[in-house]
């Protein structure tokens, strides 16, 4: 073994430890790794940071942006509503979500099922009162257990299927992947449903800050309109979409001020002062179709909304938004107020303003700068919230429907569909431009980044090639059974290190000359490499899936090994024999 080898495998095996122990956030372990590799001379200079151009980072970043999209849009919302207004149970919650990322995963991009349904699981976990920890790393694992049924699922499926029809002439079809890949699936679903209590529960930490914000309660009022649907119905129909978070306060009809019973029946023009999170509001406002109050705000410029805080020698001091005449003389509205420890009742327009309130108003994103600093209001954390501004629910799902058909037939790769998709939810105003890098998860397109070039070590010094001999040695003294696992172990145990694509070509011609060598037909084994290159349930780095979620789930690199560990050997224990059963070895 040479000094080279013996560094790769010193430098990857110390760093692993490090994640293991999880005491240094994950980015900087994984900086601190490159830069020891490059000082070792296992990492040239020149490729140091050619992780930063590598395709898996841009679909995670760009998936991250997507997915933002998606559930800014409102659609996910108007979805569960409508199809699962009553679901609230953890395990009912858990069961759609998983298996629904696990079929469409069997034909569309994992990665890209995976941020359609992350925005369902938060508006899940806010309205089960849980982290969303909980549903998102068995999504993931369900993401990658549907890559396993058709060809087009993953991508070792697709190379393994191109390195078969190099070794025998005949490449595996789209369904010749179907009866062991559905078998795992169903087993894998059935297990996490089961044991998904063994993920711990975390909370975002790069997001701890803006939650603990949006979790202020404001008070706002809206306006059935003319047309509107909720004429008629019961003031109970109005308040279930926020399930429980949002309360009305009073209801205004005409002169009359109308205490809020649950059963009391809606009119067209009756406006409804509501107390709430900022976030519920704004989905009961807008799946609601209610009017917020305020004036029109002219055409000319994006409208947007914003949270500030009344200064202490701000002008909106001890008067109301009509003694001021906001609307008018600033051209901007109030939508909402939020006051520490009282439970508002006025009307916003007559509501005599404090030092120390937090204020939602709404205006031209570039009139509203000049307007806060002339009333003595400072933007808070420079956070900008839904509540009052436009939304077209189509322009997001056309975008993602494009980006996923242009994959689908091949008319574009994965990365350049995903980055013109991210790029489109800015230009069509889907995400506003200021939150952009918000969505986009820094530390793990870092780690990323860092880690790519270290683990492409382990190929260029040679490691693989050593781990390949030491296979061979230990195979030939192995029944089929026992070399078949084997080569299903190894492979899950490179992928962490290679990307799943690479793993395959590096394994496959090693499983083939195994089954060779034993005498045995190569099926079985091309077949074992791409479950076991597609199974990484161990770390966040081996496949794309585990990293989108890591950031938004608050996970530590030691978290996927408590659930992924068992998931993994029973992966295998099912896999050997389903593998001898539909491709029989001799």
């Amino acid at each position: 073994m040479s000094t080279d080898q013996i560094l790769s495998f010193a430098v990857i095996g110390g760093m692993m430890l490090v994640f293991i122990i999880d005491r240094i956030r994950y980015d900087i372990v994984a900086g601190v790794t490159l830069m020891v590799a490059v000082v070792l001379g296992i990492v040239p200079a020149d490729k140091a940071f050619s992780g930063f151009s590598d395709d898996i980072v841009i679909i995670v970043g760009s998936a991250l942006v997507v997915s933002a999209g998606v559930a800014r849009s409102g659609l996910v919302d108007a979805a569960i509503k409508r199809f699962f207004p009553n679901l609230s149970s953890l395990r009912g919650q858990m069961l759609l979500l998983v298996a629904s990322v696990t079929i469409m995963s069997a034909f569309i991009k994992n990665i890209g099922a995976l941020a359609i349904m992350m925005p369902v699981a938060f508006q899940f976990a806010r309205r089960s009162g849980t982290s969303a920890s909980a549903f998102l790393m068995p999504m993931a694992f369900g993401a990658l257990l549907g890559g396993l049924m058709t060809q087009i699922g993953t991508s070792p499926n697709i190379v393994v299927s191109r390195i078969r029809g190099e070794l025998t002439g005949t490449p595996f079809t789209m369904f010749d992947f179907t009866p062991v890949g559905a078998t795992l699936a169903a087993v894998g679903v059935l297990f996490l449903m089961g044991f998904y209590w063994l993920v711990p529960k975390r909370e975002n930490q790069n997001a701890s800050l803006q939650e603990a914000l949006s979790n202020s309660h404001f008070s706002t009022e809206a306006t059935l309109p003319e047309d509107s649907a909720l004429a008629g119905k019961s003031l109970s129909d109005l308040l279930r979409s926020a399930s429980g978070e949002v309360i009305a306060t009073a209801i205004l009809r005409g002169h009359r001020r109308i205490s809020p019973f649950p059963d009391m029946q809606l009119k067209a023009g009756d406006t409804v002062l509501l107390e709430g999170p900022s976030d519920a509001l704004d989905r009961l406002v807008s799946q609601s179709e209610l009017k917020l109050s305020g004036g029109d705000i002219a055409e000319g410029g994006e409208m947007t909304a914003i949270e500030a805080v009344i200064g202490p020698e701000s002008e909106l001091t001890g008067l109301s938004a009509r003694d001021i005449s906001l609307f008018n003389t600033y051209g901007i509205n109030l939508l909402a107020v939020s006051r520490q420890g009282k439970r508002l009742r006025e009307r916003l327009s007559e509501l005599r303003l404090r030092t120390g309130d937090v204020v939602v108003l709404q205006g031209q994103r570039q009139a509203l700068p000049d307007a806060l600093r002339d009333l003595g209001c400072l933007p808070l954390a420079e956070r900008e919230i839904l509540l009052g501004t436009s939304r077209n629910a189509l322009v997001p799902v056309i975008i993602l429907i494009l980006a996923m058909g242009s994959t689908a037939l091949g008319l574009a790769p994965v990365p350049v569909a995903f980055f013109a998709a991210a790029l489109a939810m800015v230009i069509f105003r889907v995400i506003p431009l200021n939150d952009l890098y918000r969505a986009v998860d820094g530390p793990i397109l870092v780690m990323l980044a860092a880690l790519i070039p270290v683990s492409d070590s382990l190929r260029t010094t040679g490691g693989s090639e050593i781990i390949a001999g030491w296979l061979g040695n230990i195979a030939h003294g192995l029944p089929a059974y026992g070399a078949l696992g084997l080569i299903l172990i190894a492979a899950m145990a490179v992928t962490p290190f290679l990307n799943n694509a690479a793993t395959v070509l590096v394994m496959a011609p090693i499983a083939a000359s195994f089954a060779h060598n034993l005498g045995y037909r190569p099926d079985a084994f091309l077949m074992a490499v791409a479950i076991g290159a597609g199974s990484d349930f161990l770390t966040p780095i081996g496949h794309q899936c585990n990293t989108l979620v890591m950031g938004p789930g608050g996970y530590r690199f030691s978290d996927y090994p408590r659930l992924g560990l068992p998931l993994s050997i029973l992966i295998i224990l099912v896999s050997v024999p389903m593998l001898m059963l539909v491709w029989p070895v001799r």
